[in-house]
């Protein structure tokens, strides 16, 4: 019986030890939940890309469907217009589709734009940056790179330009339109339609403007280069490579059947024929364009086509940012009419997927930052969004600042915009570590963003920190970043309303400076009163008959410095 018990608790443990192992070995992934934060919300028109220049700069670049590329900061500051491309078509799908810089660009400036030109035939072009400003390209220095015809329909254009880890030019390209494919372009490989193409673009102005690399798999394409890369897409819009495996992610728009998101390792992406017209998704479609011996390669998630989870795939991209650890290694794309968001891997063994519901539709592009953080592009709003794991508040701020005046602090805030937000809490540091609240001011609910100032009376001359607890309806809240004002004696000076105690329908001003208004300012913040006093010095009565008994702060603010002070109406 002894030997049975030990025999018995030796399985046991083995048994455990067996699980354990299995349990360690396997990995368990959740998909992270991804949330729409608007960082651009104005100055853009139909905006349809948004790629980084790779230079150490940090600033995006949005690329919009009618011609114009603009030009933003790290921070989301407007830079201006980059370049205005001329002479395209952009009637339905045709248009301004896609911008990439080469991977030179810090040192040699190029890059290279696709679009439809006046004939409406596909046209890829290499600009130069200007030589007086970085954030402005030199429209004069526009060279035709390729050329490729197209049937007299607007739709299935494709297309996407990215450049590979390889130094070359990948292009997608739509089947040239109409349905079923009726000239068979995608399968054909001596055609240009319904392809990935790779092209080495020349970087001077003399000789060919591109050549083909010789390990492209087809001998011989429709101009007698061998630009062929990858076969049978339908109308591969959007598509990307991840930019630290260099695998290649394609969202495949279907026709009846399907909507498809391909995926191929980097080692498998030369001469992948995605199937189309002979199979829609991994599906038939029409047998008599299906090549006989021919590996077709199936999409690694699909989806029916005109259903609850949309009719128009756009291809994402797979996160490689540092900020938010829970979205590494995922692909994240979408879908332009439903707006459901597919997150996809990350890639080991089994392919999970996620089909995640969103209110933000008409996304034309999931693009990437030179940090590796990702953002969706919607094109009918002109909204930028950045894409983030964590449910941002329903308010954006975009700037909180503070001026240190005669006997207190002026902080000034701006959003966005606001959306059901509880309240803002003013809280400050002697030491920029330990806050007290000192206020609260409660939005004012403008869909576009609002102005907001808060008034802290203290005298203290040491320098002072303050920042701002943003409150939800269900108590979670954001801090803003931490400003510091010096709050020293030197910003003082003597009071300029005489008396401070008012009991009367007048307030009295000495104006010993010049400034350029006067503002009446109530113990919450809100500027009751405000006067333009240019040019003004001296004795100064302001009429108050209609003002209430209690405390408030009279500010004089001029180019340089602003004044403040406390005084107390009673009636």
């Amino acid at each position: 019986m002894e030997n049975f018990d030990l025999k018995k608790r030796a399985f046991n443990f083995a048994a455990l030890l067996f699980i354990v192992s299995l349990l360690c070995n396997s990995q368990v992934y959740s998909q992270p939940t991804i949330y729409f934060r608007s960082v651009i919300s104005s100055g853009l028109s139909s905006p349809i890309q948004l790629v980084n220049a790779g230079d150490g700069t940090n600033r995006i670049f949005i690329v919009e469907k009618t011609g114009a590329i603009k030009v933003f900061s790290a921070t989301y500051a407007p830079l201006g217009t980059f370049l205005t491309v001329a002479g395209i078509l952009t009637t339905g799908e045709q248009g301004l589709l896609s911008l990439a810089f080469h991977p030179n660009y810090a040192t040699n400036g190029l890059f290279f734009v696709y679009y439809t030109n006046g004939e409406g035939n596909l046209e890829i072009a290499r600009y130069k940056i200007s030589a007086g400003s970085q954030n402005i390209a030199d429209p004069a220095s526009k060279l035709v790179v390729l050329t490729v015809p197209h049937p007299g329909e607007e739709n299935h254009n494709g297309g996407e330009l990215h450049f590979g880890k390889d130094g070359n030019l990948y292009l997608s390209i739509g089947d040239g339109g109409g349905g079923n494919d009726p000239d068979n372009n995608a399968q054909d490989p001596a055609k240009l339609l319904g392809k990935i193409l790779r092209i080495t673009v020349s970087t001077t102005d003399t000789g060919l403007p591109y050549t083909t690399p010789s390990d492209n798999p087809y001998p011989v394409g429709s101009i007698t280069k061998n630009e062929v890369y990858a076969t049978g897409l339908r109308n591969p819009f959007r598509w990307s490579f991840d930019s630290e495996t260099g695998d290649m992610w394609i969202g495949d728009v279907g026709q009846s059947a399907f909507e498809e998101i391909n995926y191929r390792t980097t080692s498998t992406t030369s001469g992948a024929n995605y199937g189309w017209g002979c199979y829609e998704g991994d599906a038939i479609h029409n047998s008599a364009d299906c090549i006989d011996g021919a590996q077709y390669h199936f999409p690694v998630h699909k989806y029916a086509t005109n259903s609850a989870a949309g009719s128009s795939v756009v291809g994402g991209v797979v996160y490689r940012g540092a900020k938010y650890p829970e979205m590494q290694g995922y692909y994240v794309g979408g879908d332009f009419y439903s707006g459901n968001i597919h997150i996809v891997g990350p890639v080991s063994g089994t392919v999970a997927t996620t089909v995640q519901t969103s209110s933000i539709t008409n996304v034309a592009d999931f693009g990437e930052a030179e940090n590796g953080e990702i953002y969706a592009v919607a094109l009918t709003s002109g909204i930028i969004y950045n894409l983030i794991p964590e449910d941002p508040l329903p308010v954006e701020l975009i700037s909180f600042k503070g001026v240190s005046g005669n006997e207190g602090v002026r902080l000034n805030w701006k959003t966005a915009t606001e959306k059901d937000f509880r309240q803002f809490d003013i809280e400050y540091s002697l030491n920029a570590k330990t806050f007290a609240q000192v206020g609260t001011v409660f939005p004012k609910g403008g869909l576009t963003g609002s102005d907001y100032q808060f008034f802290h009376s203290i005298n203290n001359a040491q320098t002072l920190y303050y920042r701002l607890k943003m409150v939800d309806q269900d108590d979670s809240f954001k801090y803003s970043n931490m400003i510091s004002i010096a709050s020293g004696n030197e910003n003082r000076s003597a009071n300029f309303v005489r008396p401070s105690l008012i009991e009367s329908k007048i307030m009295h001003l000495v104006i010993e400076e010049p400034f350029n208004s006067f503002e009446l300012v109530s113990a919450n913040g809100n500027v009751l009163m405000r006067k333009d006093i240019t040019n003004k010095k001296g004795d100064l009565d302001v009429p108050i008959e209609m003002v209430s008994s209690g405390m408030y702060i009279v500010r004089l603010q001029g180019n340089e410095r602003s004044l403040n002070q406390k005084i107390v109406i009673i009636k």
